[in-house]
This record gives structure tokens, sequence and C-alpha cells, in this order.
């Protein structure tokens, strides 16, 4: 076992095989053994071995735990439940056994016998938690249920019934289990109920959060609109903190439900349950009036009733009544807010909710009376003037950030923006000086005034300035040289090297960003949506194996997270991680990176290093079979995460959110269609019997090219929904989603290529079943669709041609497109290859029977059918057209070498010397980017020549 720990795997086994020639029916030896040797990736072996072990039932701990450790390691965790059913018959009074087994059955999900095993174990050692694991496991069934009317009817109330049981027997011992009775009545929609409980005996136990017992009753008295006593408990309890913003956003809520319900207090007893109800808008007003008293007491600064009044201000507007209640000025209590609070990083976003109640022709002269009352000092007279400290500085970055949220930056000429970039740099680079002593990990005080500059920048890119872009990638490369933790310089990075083509820089950027857990579903888009179509095939597969090593480990970790869950009685937890599972099972991410990285696979491996039908077994691909659960497809993908200070109508909408996830979705279908074609190739082998006899339907084959055809006219109208889409010409802002490659792929031909050669399989395959003779028509068909799929091919190629990098007036400019263009005519010549091997496997058959007939009837002139003459041509076509490609491809390997980018003149007389280094860098970093995708791409196009070689029939 020690060498198991150390990681000898090979010492283990040896040890083992010592210890069973002297005993050779140690159980445990024998397990160990197979650990070592699944470690060694011997899995069958280890597997038989395990299997003669677990025959035998053992009952002793050691035994039993190794094998469990072997089978998690083996991903099978079902095999665990089999072994303790086994120990838990022989000795059936072992509490730790039926532990185990209710474990076991947890990590599987299988809910109705966790609650027969938790029952089991109540009844041999009678404690409370077993019990309560029991009735967990019956609201697990009810989750889980696919019909509603069955959770409702049958699993809730038998829960009910079964803690009402404790509770009248007096046995509730802790508080995790009035969070179950709690849980259990809200699911039955009994809110009454629950809201006894919380307020009686019971709820005392609901101390381990703060407000537990009070955020609870909230709850209920929302779903029972119980506004008074609403009203009165946020009132309470923001009486005691009035900091608590979620408890204003109740109080406004249930003061204007009570005014709409006209609603009068009764005039003898209590107001409510919760006390005194405030019910009209007077009473508001006075109310948040006195917390504003009440704060400028207390010992530190609290923003909750400042902000309050304000939202009370804007909830008034959206009512129509606008100045009655003498509430003040917003323009004049957001001036006075940013005096106190100014100096917080948090002001900027606590104002960013309310500036709609700011009216745009106020808008210049709120910003000049900010920067009034900010301490700025000029050296000299026509200089800029500086913050003298931290403070200053950040209250200046606040107003720069609400200048650009009111839009007043967008609204400049070319010349000010420029100038503006320029001053906000020289702030940026004197604000370093307040962050000398800052820690590598930590952020520069000014590196806002980096990323705003970048942004006003990236407006002029977009206005078709092209060296602002470059100008972009420099700045942001010298932030991150005095700020190496700064996620959002290496966010916008990403983005931006993306939009120019140039994906080698980004790979390590993102690693980097050292991203955790569920943020491979959440940002992974960023990495995934470029690495292949810019042809860095390697950086691909591995960007694919970091997201999809997440969303497999996620399977196995969430069981433990239940696990443990049951163990300390966190019962509410516990429908979370299983929402949290499933949210990552049907996460749009995880379908896309599964079919692009089968996809890939393919590209890289098929037919080059492993014959295509090789490749598609070891994936377990099928053309009938679609995992991808397309109803559920839930987009995880965080689109805010690079931040944005732009104005409503330029940010990111609801509206581009849903139609991001349409493309994606429509783009999805299109790869995932492709991919289950391709991996019905090689299913249409041959085992067809002749042509009339009864066997085709059964043997299968012919239901094989049905699935084929069926998913065909699937893909034409995946495509043609594609196109639909596409009519609509959407623009995402720039740091909004990302379009999809779907527009490319119809522009450059790819897809009716694609389409075409999954039609002409369709004829390959009639022709084999039809025999040669009398086919005439047929063949013909096929010498077309070879003759149009080289026309084709050589369209696409021509799309591919064209500098990749050109200098313009001093100025980089890249083309992207021209290189998604090369990566999609490799994909496209490998179908038609995998197509072409399809075709020779067909047609050799046919030329050796021919040949023969030859030798029978010692004719010199059996006339050859003109099907041979076709193909032969159309693979000759094929070779001329990738041999001339990978010469295109050399050429441009020698253009971008010789590229000088030293000789580049920097005319921008604006950029100063140290600029000049990082945009040395930058220039560099994308040379040698787009040098290797063409490199990449032109090893796998002579790997792909060497297979079209091999076509001569």
């Amino acid at each position: 076992a020690d060498y198991l720990d150390n990681g000898n795997n090979k010492m283990a086994i040896q040890q083992a095989d010592k210890l069973l020639k002297k005993h050779k029916d140690l159980h445990c030896a024998k397990v160990l053994k197979a650990i070592g040797l699944q470690r060694t990736g011997k899995q069958d072996e280890a597997y038989a071995l395990a299997q003669e072990v677990a025959a035998l039932e053992p009952t002793d701990d050691n035994s039993l735990q190794a094998l469990t450790i072997l089978y998690r390691e083996m991903h099978r965790p079902e095999l665990v439940t089999k072994l303790y059913e086994a120990a838990v018959k022989k000795v059936p009074n072992s509490e730790e056994y039926h532990s185990h087994l209710f474990m076991a059955y947890a990590r599987v999900g299988e809910y109705k016998k966790m609650q027969q095993a938790g029952m089991a174990l109540y009844k041999i050692v009678p404690k409370n938690p077993y019990y309560f694991w029991s009735v967990m496991s019956l609201i697990m069934q009810s989750i889980s249920a696919q019909d509603e009317n069955l959770s409702k009817t049958m699993f809730l109330p038998l829960a009910e019934r079964m803690v009402e049981k404790m509770v009248k027997e007096d046995k509730i011992e802790a508080e995790a289990e009035v969070e179950l009775y709690y849980m259990i009545l809200e699911r039955l929609e009994k809110y009454k109920e629950a809201l006894d409980v919380v307020r009686g005996k019971l709820g005392e136990k609901l101390t381990s959060e703060l407000q537990s017992r009070e955020n609870k009753c909230m709850a209920m008295y929302k779903k029972l609109h119980r506004w008074p006593e609403c009203n009165a408990l946020a009132r309470r309890l923001l009486l005691k903190n009035s900091d608590d913003w979620q408890f204003y956003i109740t109080y406004f809520d249930s003061v204007f439900q009570l005014i709409d319900e006209s609603w009068t207090p009764p005039a003898e007893e209590e107001h409510s349950l919760e006390g005194e109800v405030h019910c009209s808008v007077e009473q508001a007003v006075n109310f948040i009036e006195e917390r504003i008293t009440e704060e400028s007491k207390s010992s530190r600064p609290l923003r909750g009733p400042y902000l309050a009044k304000l939202e009370l201000i804007r909830r008034l507007r959206h009512r129509g009544c606008n100045d009655e209640y003498k509430l003040g000025d917003p323009e004049e209590l957001m001036f006075q807010y940013f005096k106190k609070f100014g100096d917080k990083p948090c002001c900027f976003t606590d104002l960013k909710v309310f500036v709609d109640l700011l009216p745009p022709s106020q808008y210049t002269k709120f910003i000049r009376q900010l920067l009034d009352v900010i301490p700025l000092a000029a050296a000299a007279e026509n200089e800029v003037a500086l913050p003298g400290d931290i403070k200053a500085l950040q209250q200046h970055l606040c107003v720069v950030q609400l200048s650009r949220l009111l839009g007043l930056y967008h609204a400049m000429e070319k010349k000010q923006k420029l100038a503006v970039v320029r001053e906000l740099m020289l702030r940026y680079r004197h604000g370093l000086e307040f962050g000398k002593s800052c820690l590598k990990t930590e952020l520069q005080f000014s590196d806002y005034y980096c990323l705003l500059a970048v942004h006003l920048l990236l407006d002029l890119w977009l206005e078709g300035e092209e060296a602002a872009v470059w100008q972009c990638l420099t700045l942001l490369e010298e932030g991150l040289s005095h700020s190496p933790s700064n996620a959002q310089f290496k966010l916008l990075l990403i983005r931006i090297y993306c939009r120019l083509g140039a994906f080698e820089p980004v790979s390590e950027l993102y690693s980097s960003l050292d991203a955790k857990h569920i943020q491979h579903d959440t940002i992974g888009y960023l990495l995934t949506r470029y690495a292949g179509s810019l042809g860095h095939y390697a950086a691909a597969s591995q960007s694919c194996n970091f997201a999809l090593r997440f969303f497999h480990s996620n399977q196995k970790d969430t069981s433990e997270y239940i696990i443990q869950a049951y163990k300390y009685g966190a019962f509410e937890k516990i429908p979370e991680f299983i929402a949290f599972r499933n949210r990552l099972n049907s996460s749009l991410h995880f379908a896309q990176v599964r079919t692009e990285r089968m996809l890939l696979d393919l590209l890289l491996e098929a037919n080059i290093s492993t014959s295509l039908e090789e490749s598609i077994k070891s994936m377990s691909l099928s053309p009938e079979e679609d995992d991808i659960p397309w109803k559920d497809l839930r987009d995880n993908r965080d689109l805010t995460v690079l931040f944005s200070w732009d104005p409503k109508d330029r940010d990111i909408s609801e509206e581009h959110r849903k139609l991001s996830l349409e493309e994606e979705t429509l783009w999805l279908r299109i790869r995932s269609l492709t991919l289950r074609l391709v991996s019905g190739l090689p299913t249409l082998g041959h085992t067809i019997q002749p042509k009339n006899s009864e066997k085709t339907a059964e043997n299968g084959v012919s239901s094989k090219i049905d699935t084929i055809r069926a998913l065909l006219q699937q893909l034409e109208a995946a495509v043609d929904s594609g196109k639909k889409f596409l009519e609509q010409k959407i623009q995402y802002p720039v740091l909004g989603p990302p379009p999809t490659r779907m527009a490319g792929f119809f522009s450059n031909g790819s897809c009716q290529c694609q389409t075409s050669l999954f039609y002409l399989v369709s004829d390959i395959y009639e022709l084999d079943t039809n025999g040669l003779e009398d086919s005439a028509e047929i063949q013909e068909r096929i010498g077309n669709s070879f003759k149009s799929l080289v026309e084709r091919l050589t369209d696409l190629f021509n799309k591919c041609k064209g500098d990749l990098i050109e200098v313009r007036d001093g100025t980089l400019k890249t083309h992207p497109n021209l290189l998604e263009n090369l990566v999609f005519f490799v994909e496209t010549i490998s179908i038609a290859l995998w197509v072409s091997s399809y075709c020779d496997s067909v047609l050799r058959p046919f030329k050796s029977n021919l040949q023969k007939k030859k030798k029978k009837k010692k004719e010199s002139s059996v006339a050859m059918p003109p099907v041979f003459t076709h193909f032969l041509d159309y693979v000759t076509e094929l070779q001329t057209l990738t041999s001339n490609v990978i010469d295109h491809i050399k050429g441009l390997e020698i253009i971008l070498t010789a590229l000088k980018l030293e000789e580049l003149s920097l005319k921008d007389t604006l950029l100063l010397q140290e600029e000049k280094k990082f945009t040395k860098t930058v220039q560099g970093k994308v040379q040698s980017s787009y040098h290797h995708s063409v490199q990449e791409i032109g090893e796998l196009l002579k790997k792909r020549l060497d297979t079209i070689k091999k076509l001569k029939i």
C-alpha cells in the first residue's frame, strides 16, 4: 500500500505477487495488485482480478475499501453498491457497512434505495440523522420525478408525515432537521404552515446563519402576499441595520403594494404580526430621512440610507409623481454622495444605477461640478492637473468612468479622443507611483485609466482607424507589465488578439488567468471559439481538454459534495448540487467542446495515424445517437466578464444574448450533424447481399444508408435556418459575444462542398447496390459530382489567396478571414478524402471482378465502365489541388518570415520610447502566431496528400 501511495505502481504489483505466492487467497493483496494494474494502464487485467475477489463477497474492511478505491478510479461507482449489498447481507447489523451502502447509492443517485437504506440504518441504530437521510431521499425522489403530480401527491406528503411523527414525539434535535421540515412545506406550497414552524418553538433552532429566521419569515410573507408583515419586518430590520440593501427593496415594494391596495391599519389592535406598518409615501419619506439623520451620528459612513433616497425618487418618478414629496434634486443628491464616497471604488457602481435620473442636458455640467471638488494640482500652467494622493486619484477615476457612461467620450471627434487617450495614459503612468509597494498579485490603483484609454482606442478602430488597434495592444501589454495579475487586461488582450487572428499569445494569457472550476464553462468560450478556427491545432486540442476535464470531473465531484452534505446534515444544499450538475451537463459550451474536439481528432488522425473506422470506434460515435440535450441547452457563458463603461444603447442587451444563443445553437447543430454524417461512413462497409435477396433490410446496412440520408436532410434544414439567421446581419457590441464561424462557412463555399460530398456518398451506395451493369445514369451522375466538387474546392482555395499580414501606410493590417478559410479548406478536403476512401472501397471489388472476367474470357477488350476513369481523374485533380495549396502555404511562410516589422515607420510620433518597445513585442507576437498557424496547416495538408496517393485504384 505504501508503494501505491508514493505512485510506485510497478513495485506495488511485485510486492503483491510475492504475498500471493505465500498466501494464495489473500483478497486484499489481490485488490491492491489490481489497483497497481489499473494505474499502469492495464484496465482489463485489473477488472478481471477485482471481479475474482468481488465474486467471493468479502466482508473484511481492507478488501472492501481497496475495491471501493479501485472502482472509483475505473469510474464504475455502480459496482460499489453491489459490493456493499453483499456485505450487508452477510453482516446485517453493521452500522458501518449500512452507511457505506447508503453513500454508494448516493453516488449513483439511487434515491429509492437510499430511502430504504436510511430506514434500515435507523432500525439498527436509532440515530436522528439516519432517519432524516431517509426523509431527504424522499425529497430527492420528488425532485427527480418527471411527473410533477407524483411528487406533490406521493413523495413530499410522505416526507412531511415522517417529519411530523418526529415533531409529535418531540424528537427533533438539530437545526438541519428544522431546515428540512421547512424545505418540505415550502415545496408543498404550504407557506402558512412553514411560517408557523419558523415562528414557533422549532424556529429557535435556526441559529447558524445570520437572520436565518427573519429571512425565512420574509420569504413566506412574500409568498402569502402579506405585505403588512413584509413591511413591518423590513422596517424593524432596517432600524437594526440601516445599511442592508435587500430590506430597503422589500420595504419599498411593500409600501407601494399597500398603497395600491389602499390598506389602512386596524384601529384597535396591532398593525400586524411584526408590529408597526408604513402604508403611505409620507411615512416612507420620513423613514428614509430619519435613517439619513441617524447615519450622520454613526461612527463609520453608511451608503445604504443615501442610496435608498435615490431609489425612492426613482420609484416615485416611475409612478408619475415627480417632486411633490420634496426629496431633493437627484443631481444635487448624487453630487453630495460623491463628496462623501467618491474615494471608494464602489462609488461608480453605486451611482451607475441612478444616472437615468439626470436629464441629458445636465451631463456636462454635472461632470464639471464633480471635477471641481477634487483636489488636483498642476505643476505648471498648461500641464495636466494631477492628484496628490490615492483618495484624489480614486475620485478622479470615478468621474472619468461616469463621463464614459454618460456618453461624453463617444460624442467627441477623433482628435479630441486621441487627446483624451494621451491624458488618460499620462494619469495612468503618474498613478503608478502610488502603487510602488503593491505586491505582484495586487492591482495598481490607476489600472482603470489604462483600460478606459483602450476602450476609446477601440471606438476609433471600429470607426476605421487601423493603427488604433495596435495601440490598444501596446497599452494593454504595458499595463500588464506593471500589473501582472490584472484579469481585465488579459481578457481584453485575448479578445483583441483573437479578432486579429493571432491565437498563439492567447493560450498563455488564458492559462495565466488560472481559471478555476466553473470558469471553464463561463469564460472558456473566449478560448475554444478561436483555437481551432485559427489553425493552432495542438493548442486547440489542449484547450478542449481543459474544458472537458472539468466537465467530466464535475460528474464525480458533485456526488462527493452530495455525500458530504448528507454527512453534515446540510440538506438544503443537496438540491442545489443536483441543479448545479444538471446545469453543467446541459451546458451549451460542454456540447460545443465535445463536438469540436471529436471533429478535431478526426481531422488530425483519421486515415493518418489510425483508420477512420478505428478513430470513430475509439470515440464510441454512432450516426444514430445524438447526445446533445437540445431542449435543455443552457447558455452559461459570462458575456459581461469584460468591464464596459458604455451607455445602455451601446452595451450588450438581452436581445444580443438571445440572438447569440440562437446563433451558437444553429452552428452547433450543423457541426454535430457533420460529425454524425462522417461517423456514418464506415458503417456503410461491405456486407451487401445480391440485389434481389430479401436480406438487405435485415442485415441493417440499408437502414444505415437511411440514417445517413435522414441526417443529410436535417443538415440541409439546419443550413437553411443558419442562412435565414444571417440575413438579419446582426452586429454584436465589440466586447459582446464573439460571432460564430457560420458566416464564413457559408460565404467561402465550404458548406456547399461538404453537403455535396455527403450526397455523393448516397450515390456511390446506390451504385454499390445496383452493380455496374445498366447503371450508366448513376455513373454519369457520380462523374458530374466529381467534376463540380473539384470546381468548388478550387473556388474555396481561391478564397484563401492573398497576404495574411500586409503593411499599408506604415500600419499592419491582418486578414484573419483568409486564415479561417484555409482552416475550412483543410477540413473540407479531409472530408472529401474520407468520402473518396469509401468510393475506393466500393470500386476496388468491382475492378478485381472485371479483371477476373477478363482472364476467363481471355479477351483484351472488356470495356471499363466510365466511373473508374471519373474516379481516377478526380483523385488526380485532388492531388494536384492539394499540392498547389501546399505550395501556396510555403509561399505564405516565406512572406511571413521576410516581413521586417522593424522597418515599419511607426510614424505615429505620439508613441513614447517605452511604448515603442511594447509595440514591437505585440507585432512580433502576431507575426509569429500567423507563422505557426500556417506551419501547422501546411504539416496537416502534407499528411493528407500522402493519403491521396494511396487512393489510385
